[in-house]
């Protein structure tokens, strides 16, 4: 007896800002045709060429420090994503010399810096700054480069107490990049 194939549907995936490293089944948006862009569009202007609630997926890859309205580009993700959609965003850390020695980076991360999203959060709560909502499911720390054996350890305490890190080491070892992993409410 043969069992009926089930045809999955395919996820929706977007690369904002791809660059010339593209995600693999990923749709990359860029404002460059010199790169991997399958869709040329500058980020900075809204809206984005997408229907509301149409992307499963989407990755921002040290991307959003360099585009002049990150609030607004999150409004506009929140626009385009579907409800339980997933973003994943990595930019630099604030404590990074990585962050401050590009002279195109606009804006600097902080464990927090995505709390003003979250609705269980007391920061998004206090300051209602917009109505895009998004979980922040997981914050990690260094989590695409290679790291040496001490610094190993520190991004292993990072990562289990992000706050703490924060708070009282990160100022002693600061860490390179920061990766928040967001669902769409």
């Amino acid at each position: 007896m043969m069992k009926a194939q089930i045809e999955l549907p395919q996820l929706k995936i977007l690369d904002l800002g791809c660059g010339k490293k593209k995600r693999a089944g990923s749709i990359g948006v860029d404002y460059s045709d010199r790169h991997n862009a399958d869709i040329i569009h500058d980020l900075n202007i809204f809206p984005y060429p997408f229907e509301s609630n149409s992307i499963d997926q989407i990755y921002l890859d040290n991307v959003l420090e360099h585009l002049e309205q990150p609030m607004r580009v999150m409004e506009e993700i929140y626009r385009i994503t579907k409800a339980g959609g997933k973003v994943k965003v990595i930019v630099p850390y604030f404590r990074s010399l990585w962050a401050f020695i590009d002279p195109t980076h606009k804006t600097f991360y902080t464990v927090d810096s995505f709390a003003y999203y979250d609705p269980r959060n007391i920061i998004c709560q206090r300051y209602d700054y917009t109505s895009a909502r998004f979980l922040v499911e997981k914050i990690v720390f260094n989590e695409t480069l290679t790291n040496k054996w001490f610094k190993r350890i520190i991004v292993k305490i990072a990562n289990k107490y992000p706050t703490r890190y924060e708070s009282y080491l990160s100022h002693l070892y600061p860490l390179d990049d920061i990766t928040y992993y967001l669902v769409k409410q």
